[in-house]
């Protein structure tokens, strides 16, 4: 009989915890580079507005001001929304580090158990062939006996003739 962990369903729930929390991990990163997306992108409009802004007609830059003014404010949002991503996903990361390790607990416990039982099948396996040593070496010591007391018999049945 093989080596059975007795805390497998365990393992494997654990293993199946920190592969969700790894998507989850994954998810908050592509949230943290969707929002640097938008940030990059919101800043390359403010630089063309401002560009256009230079060739604009005067009475056209009233609005442009305004525009630019609320880019500049969508940018500020950005920036906060992608701190608040930055810290799920620090805490996210912190979540699945915890997964890991215990999930390398219990990895490291069924290594030592398999170790454990391999040594316990060794030490089995050492005590029946000692055993089996014993039983031929009494058995060999039997067959010298009855050798021996046969070779008697026929020694004393031919000195009787």
């Amino acid at each position: 009989m093989g080596f059975k962990y007795r805390l497998q369903k365990i393992l494997d729930l654990r293993i199946r915890k920190k592969e969700e929390q790894l998507q989850v991990v994954i998810k908050a990163q592509e949230e943290v580079q969707k929002i640097e997306f938008l940030i990059i992108e919101n800043l390359e409009q403010i630089k063309n507005l401002s560009l256009q802004m230079r060739q604009a007609d005067p009475m056209m830059l009233n609005q442009y001001d305004k525009f630019i003014k609320h880019l500049w404010e969508q940018d500020e949002k950005l920036k906060t929304q992608k701190q608040e991503a930055l810290e799920v996903l620090k805490k996210e990361t912190d979540l699945l580090r915890i997964k890991e390790q215990e999930v390398n607990v219990l990895e490291k416990h069924k290594e030592n158990q398999k170790e454990e039982y391999i040594k316990e099948q060794k030490a089995l396996e050492l005590k029946e062939l000692n055993e089996i040593g014993s039983q031929k070496y009494f058995i060999r010591n039997r067959e010298k006996l009855i050798e021996e007391e046969q070779e008697e018999l026929n020694a004393a049945q031919n000195s009787k003739k």
